[in-house]
């Protein structure tokens, strides 16, 4: 880990334990365990529904060259990746490409599709956290604390609608750039760097993958935001649908915003607290939300990463072998 991000990764750990002990590990572990071991395993059951949307907004771009299960799972290990080991969001990037090279994409295209997903997936979240914010504003608006912030949250969500056309237009037009766009992103993506443009123009040649891939991960996005109104009824809390997803679509900015904060940590569960006061929770229902959400990614993460390194132990190993006989 380069340092800032390890500077990043204490200070998030901190304010996460600051603001644990600050509201209260009993009310916090109180509302968690409303949701017993059944409701965890629910929790778990309902987030497939989001991972295979999100592996659907990867696939419609691969055009047949990987499965659909593969490129589900290739999605899974970005995720696991980026939340569970000590890097930025960018780790787990390569980590999920590097998994689809193993589901059967050539690494050219596991590299050029994995930054074309994040565009697309992008693209879509601006427009989820619009939604977010129509459903959220009075809500918002209401809020003393939140309400100096409302037009600064929709000015800068107007301001990303360039910036990601923007970024469409460098990884089209600007060969060069968006080579230096994956040695940044991608580092072993600059191996292959022919054939990595070319993969890239190849992908934006099919503007119907593009708008496919969008609406998979808009919906991914949504299904992210009902996910978060589950838990909370698991938990005994009744809100609105439209309030939980607003909540969800300002985390997802919130960590975007901070993607140079190994795991969102500290971003996340401040975010939790801070929301949830906006809309009649207290912050203990919120970190309860997060430390749930955490726990997802922990008992579905683990297993994802440990059966990665076997294959990729077992891959090596044949390897060398193959190589000394």
């Amino acid at each position: 880990m380069r340092l800032y991000a390890v500077a990043a990764l204490l200070v998030g750990i901190a304010l996460a334990v600051f603001l644990v002990l600050h509201v209260g590990i009993t009310p916090v572990l109180t509302a968690v365990a409303k949701v017993g071991w059944s409701g965890f395993v629910l929790i778990l059951l309902a987030h497939l529904v989001v991972v295979s949307l999100l592996g659907t907004g990867w696939y419609a771009l691969a055009s047949g060259r990987i499965s659909w299960p593969a490129t589900v799972l290739a999605r899974q290990m970005r995720d696991s990746g980026g939340d569970l080991l000590p890097v930025t969001q960018f780790g787990g990037m390569v980590i999920g490409a590097r998994a689809a090279i193993l589901g059967g994409l050539s690494p050219p295209f596991a590299f050029a599709s994995t930054v074309v997903d994040v565009t697309t997936e992008f693209m879509a979240q601006i427009a989820f956290i619009v939604l977010g914010l129509l459903f959220g504003l009075a809500h918002l608006r209401a809020d003393p604390v939140m309400a100096p912030y409302v037009n600064s949250l929709i000015f800068g969500t107007v301001m990303l609608i360039p910036s990601v056309m923007g970024f469409m237009l460098l990884q089209r037009r600007g060969s060069s750039l968006a080579v230096r766009l994956a040695a940044m992103l991608l580092p072993a993506a600059v191996r292959h760097t022919n054939a990595f443009t070319e993969m890239l123009d190849e992908i934006y040649r099919h503007p119907l993958r593009l708008a496919l891939s969008s609406t998979a991960h808009l919906l991914a996005w949504i299904a992210s935001g009902v996910w978060i109104w589950f838990i909370l009824r698991l938990i005994g809390v009744h809100i609105d649908v439209f309030s939980a997803v607003t909540i969800e679509s300002l985390i997802g900015a919130l960590r975007s915003a901070t993607v140079f904060v190994p795991s969102g940590i500290g971003v996340q569960e401040a975010g939790y607290a801070a929301l949830a006061h906006v809309f009649g929770l207290g912050p203990e229902i919120g970190l309860a939300v997060s430390l749930l959400r955490r726990a997802r990614d922990v008992a579905v993460g683990v297993p994802m990463l440990l059966i990665w390194q076997a294959v990729e132990g077992r891959r090596a190993f044949a390897m060398h072998n193959g190589n000394g006989s």
